[in-house]
């Protein structure tokens, strides 16, 4: 199995395979969806990995990867995660994982997108009125995990969103439905996740345009749904080493599918190095980052950087904290 797995990789790397499988006509649908900002990852250990985390996470990023996951680690956590996205957007995510028993978790998160002001301009003002304008997003997210069977576990989340440009404010809920399955054939697991999962938005609010003219009302868009299906497994596990790997797909309804590729090696369980490798993804392409996890007085602390390459747009940074109770 664990020769197949790397054949597969190797594999989806050609470049001409690659457009064989998946072809770019999924590209046609981008820009029919709204609320982007949910489609940023969360977390630099998921990220440094290519986002191929669905089947592994085992920590409070589980929170926005797969709520499933939440059953996967026994400790209460904390997690705290700054994202320098590109043209200096700044991505936070707070979040943090109770677990009510050994079988039943409940956790939040709260993830904000902010943006410095943009001055206004108009068809008479192409380089500004002197008024300027903002934007920003934020989602409350609940979520809840129930492990059913030791190998079998299934969460979901409900999530308010709230995007606001200048007068225009969007408002909606959304779900997100998870599931978590340990094969029995080594450390082999697969899960599949669904994320925002709602009604069509639209904004409130009225605009007024030059010549007094104003505007009321507003086209609908779909949510940024995603399904993502994911396998993870451990090729190799002893008491100072440990490498994971993970291969996902993704389809989102607004892009063409792509797949996602990555590996965690950790030492010692205190120190992590990580890659990852995005194939069919517009701009985006290869990642890679580090960790360490060690206790402190009141708990265990884990920091995590990751690093995200784009072909054109630059390079996005994100850290982030984590503590276990």
């Amino acid at each position: 199995m664990k020769k197949i797995f790397f054949i597969i990789i190797l594999a989806l790397s050609s470049s001409n395979l690659t457009a064989q499988l998946f072809p770019v006509l999924g590209g046609q649908r981008a820009g029919i969806s709204t609320a982007q900002f949910l489609k940023i990852g969360v977390g630099g250990r998921a990220s440094a990995m290519g986002d191929a985390f669905v089947a592994v996470a085992n920590d409070a990023s589980a929170l926005y990867w797969n709520p499933a996951g939440l059953t996967q680690f026994s400790e209460h956590q904390i997690l705290f995660s700054h994202n320098r996205w590109v043209v200096d957007i700044n991505h936070d995510f707070l979040g943090g994982v109770y677990h009510l028993d050994e079988s039943n978790s409940f956790g939040i998160g709260l993830t904000a997108l902010t943006m410095q002001k943009m001055p206004v301009t108009t068809e008479f003002a192409p380089f500004g009125t002197g008024e300027y304008f903002g934007f920003s997003d934020i989602a409350i997210a609940v979520s809840y995990s129930r492990k059913m069977t030791d190998q079998f576990s299934f969460g979901g989340t409900v999530r308010y969103i709230e995007e606001t440009l200048d007068k225009l404010k969007m408002r909606g809920f959304m779900i997100d439905l998870g599931t978590f399955y340990w094969t029995g054939l080594g450390s082999t697991r697969f899960a599949v996740a669904v994320s925002n999962f709602g009604n069509n938005l639209a904004p409130d609010g009225e605009v007024v345009l030059v010549g007094k003219r104003s505007v009321s009302e507003w086209q609908e868009f779909a949510p940024p749904t995603v399904f993502r299906i994911g396998f993870a497994f451990e090729p190799y596990d002893d008491t100072e080493h440990k490498i994971t790997t993970s291969i996902q797909l993704n389809h989102p309804n607004d892009n063409s599918e792509n797949v996602s590729t990555g590996f965690e090696y950790s030492w010692n369980r205190t120190l992590y190095l990580r890659g990852g490798y995005k194939i069919n993804v517009e701009e985006q392409n290869f990642t890679f980052g580090a960790g360490i996890n060690v206790p402190i007085s009141i708990a265990q602390f884990g920091l995590d950087y990751a690093y995200s390459n784009f072909s054109r747009l630059g390079s996005a940074h994100r850290f982030s904290i984590l503590l276990g109770l």
